[in-house]
């Protein structure tokens, strides 16, 4: 669940530059996001609208661990209370498709979740969640890879094709941020149909990376997820990479 970040600052933001965006940050305790609409579609309200969300998002999901600690802690997956929330059941679901715990999706489901709220009042959305991403957008765009010390950070990026369809783009890294990896990936980018199962396949797949000689069991590991349509992995001056990932030189102007 380790982010596409630069470090825990998050200077990587300063690479937001997606054509015709406006953007806006929402921040609740841990969770921060970088929110970008169509300029077209923008209005101050919107702000609000993803704050309230996002407040309800983490207070359901504060009070079902209350209830069931286990689903904090767990590094596999677990079973639930009748009486879960919606996003509980998401990451539990993305949880036990990639073989992790729950939490590893948590950033993943919360972005999806609030872009959700979007996706019925803007033409164009972006939610980025420490690098996890939720991506609905009928223009082209460019994804930036961040991947520690590896020559590949800043360098290359993924070109999503323009869809109706929402999908999430999400990240795990061994050796950047804070949040935990079994692994030593510098990176380990999965593209698939939701925020929260591309989070927990990146998760896992991190976790199998130890050195260059992982990369490919990594791949392996998450193209057989039903689900997952592309998946790059770094590793120092190495990288592997299967399916729908379309790999170009990042110029800065790309940068969704």
């Amino acid at each position: 669940m380790k982010p596409l970040r630069s470090y825990v600052e998050r200077d990587y933001r300063a690479w937001h530059e997606g054509r015709r965006l406006r953007y806006f940050q929402v921040r609740i305790k841990q969770s921060d996001l970088a929110i970008g609409v169509d300029i077209e579609s923008y209005s101050d309200s919107l702000m609000n609208l993803c704050r309230n969300h996002l407040i309800r998002l983490r207070s359901e999901l504060e009070e079902y661990i209350k209830l069931q600690p286990l689903f904090q802690t767990a590094l596999l997956p677990i079973g639930l209370r009748g009486d879960a929330p919606e996003i509980a059941k998401r990451m539990n679901r993305a949880a036990h498709q990639a073989r992790v715990g729950p939490m590893a999706a948590v950033a993943g489901a919360i972005a999806e979740m609030v872009g959700e709220q979007l996706t019925s009042r803007c033409q164009h959305v972006v939610v980025e969640n420490g690098g996890d991403i939720f991506l609905k957008s009928s223009a082209e765009r460019t994804v930036a890879v961040f991947a520690g010390e590896s020559r590949f950070s800043y360098r290359i990026g993924i070109k999503i094709p323009g869809s109706d369809q929402g999908l999430g783009i999400c990240t795990s890294s061994g050796t950047v941020g804070h949040s935990l990896s079994l692994g030593c990936a510098d990176a380990v980018v999965v593209k698939a149909a939701t925020a929260a199962l591309a989070d927990a396949v990146a998760t896992g797949a991190g976790n199998m990376v130890e050195s260059k000689a992982d990369l490919v069991k990594a791949i392996d590991f998450a193209r057989d997820i039903s689900g997952v349509s592309g998946v790059l992995a770094i590793k120092g001056e190495q990288l592997a990479a299967w399916g729908e990932m379309e790999i170009v030189p990042l110029k800065r102007t790309e940068s969704t």
